[in-house]
């Protein structure tokens, strides 16, 4: 049987036909039929990272992931609770009251967290207790799994997860090493523009979920590039395509192309993404055709209400003071270094 090679649009695309329980991204631009297994995989991750049925876990990750990774906690630990990953001193006061002993959370997140500890807070992050951290659902910045264990004076490692539900599918306990595939046959690496695997150059990760109730015959591009080099699968480095990676959420540009051209005058965008404390940041450069709305506050107003409808992101806004009567494609200067283009074929 030939697999079907699927992206994200394409799960998107099949929202009206999939059954059972759906895992919506918040922009509602994948959906995807949630598996028994994807749970048992989660706390095959959580005990690859040392966690036990002393252990009292504080899940700080936005849904879907959320709910699966404290679900799965539960079934490991002694006690599992999710809270919302934004609120820093909200995160700290859970960790002390619950008595968490392991902390899940994203990269940036973690980094966030205790920056504020030191320089908002002024508490030590070792009175906390934590002995486990776990991070997934972004590409790290490097030396932050080092950086961390060191601070909490906790084992540190990284889970790489499913951009659909969220769900554990390989960790790792170093920067330095590659990815272990938690099951066999479950990840794979793939050529960017070519329905082939692939062992070598920019590969994009794929998952193969042989035993997938109704995906079993697909193959998921995940829009996460690794190099692979000398065998193994190495951990994602950039992303690619039409969705780009920010602060943990897929934003899919053809959305803000298909928002922004409703909106009169307006002849192109520039979305800018950087990381230059521990949080990511996104700024979107709206170019207009005509100098009268280059200062009008309602058009502005217009700008900043699409864009805040199109994705929990918070997404600044700015006009560009030279106007372009020409319209042209949008695009993504991503100054982490990330995000190589939203087009695969041009990936080499």
């Amino acid at each position: 049987m030939t697999a079907r090679w699927l992206t994200r649009d394409d799960l998107g695309a099949a929202a009206r036909t999939a059954t059972g329980l759906l895992l919506v991204s918040p922009d509602a631009s994948s959906v995807y039929p949630l598996d028994a297994a994807e749970a048992v995989l989660t706390g095959a991750a959580l005990r690859e990272a040392g966690v036990g049925e002393r252990d009292r876990v504080v899940v700080a990750l936005a849904e879907p992931a959320g709910s699966l990774w404290a679900r799965a906690a539960a079934e490991v630990a002694q006690a599992a609770a999710r809270v919302d990953p934004r609120g820093r001193m909200r995160l700290h006061h859970a960790l002390s009251a619950l008595g968490a002993t392991t902390l899940v959370s994203t990269p940036t997140g973690a980094m966030d967290f205790l920056a504020r500890l030191h320089l908002e807070f002024l508490l030590d992050p070792l009175d906390l207790g934590l002995r486990t951290i776990v991070l997934t659902g972004e590409i790290a910045s490097k030396r932050t799994l080092g950086h961390l264990a060191g601070e909490f004076g906790a084992r540190v490692t990284e889970v790489y997860a499913s951009p659909f539900s969220g769900g554990a599918l390989a960790w790792r306990a170093s920067e330095e090493d590659p990815l272990t595939p938690l099951t066999d046959g479950l990840l794979e690496l793939a050529a960017p523009s070519k329905d082939d695997l692939t062992d070598h150059g920019p590969a994009e990760l794929v998952i193969t979920p042989r035993e997938h109730g109704t995906l079993g015959d697909a193959v998921l591009r995940t829009g996460q590039v690794a190099r692979a080099e000398s065998g193994g699968i190495p951990a994602p480095v950039h992303t690619v395509g039409e969705h780009v990676l920010v602060r943990g959420v897929w934003l899919a540009l053809p959305r803000i192309d298909k928002a922004l051209s409703k909106i009169d005058g307006v002849t192109g965008w520039d979305l800018t993404i950087s990381r230059q404390g521990t949080l990511d940041a996104a700024a979107l450069t709206v170019t207009f055709g005509r100098e009268s709305l280059v200062r009008n506050p309602m058009w502005k107003a217009r700008v900043e209400q699409a864009v805040r409808a199109l994705t929990p992101v918070s997404i600044g806004v700015e006009i560009a003071q030279e106007i372009s009567e020409t319209s042209r494609p949008g695009t993504v200067n991503d100054r982490r270094g990330h995000h190589l283009g939203r087009d695969r074929a041009l990936i080499t």
